[in-house]
């Protein structure tokens, strides 16, 4: 993109999905009383069959072990999964989903699904394969845009830091 204009837009249109997407990342309880991130742990659990390694789950959050740590942790003290140390290796130790955890899991894709339905009711029915997979695109070229360093020679470093 070398045209001002164009890049203004690029600019425009990733500050805006920020500032949508922070609202799902917020500490606030998304549905159930748990947040869209803890809502997310109990999601991959159920989805790896019930039991996920710490290790693979701080993997897949792509956030530090300390954050991992701190996110489980009330997920843990309301009963939604326990943990569990691993038979083959007993310094690592596994999240497994407990009954509540599915129940509670859910109940939030009910939500979910009700939202879901609101959001694709602003999007024309002819068009919403071509959004979703619009938005699948451009939220993987941003990615490896800064995979490869796209802003790596800017004043302030890291990834698409704007100068």
């Amino acid at each position: 993109m070398s045209d001002a204009h164009t890049d203004r837009e690029l600019i425009e249109l990733v500050a805006d999905l920020v500032r949508v997407a922070r609202g799902f990342q917020q500490e606030q309880a998304f549905c159930e009383g748990i947040t869209f991130t803890q809502f997310l742990i109990l999601d991959r659990v159920v989805a790896a069959g019930g039991r996920l390694g710490l290790s693979e789950l701080h993997a897949s959050l792509d956030v530090d072990k300390s954050t991992t740590t701190r996110l489980v942790a009330p997920l843990l003290e309301l009963g939604l999964v326990d943990k569990q140390r691993r038979e083959d290796d007993r310094r690592a130790f596994d999240l497994h989903i407990t009954a509540e955890g599915r129940a509670v899991t859910r109940r939030v894709w009910s939500c979910i699904d009700g939202a879901a339905t609101l959001v694709d009711g602003y999007i024309p029915e002819d068009e919403r394969e071509k959004v979703y997979r619009g938005v699948r695109l451009f939220a993987r070229a941003l990615e490896k845009a800064c995979e490869a360093g796209c802003c790596q020679g800017s004043a302030t470093g890291g990834c698409c830091a704007i100068e």
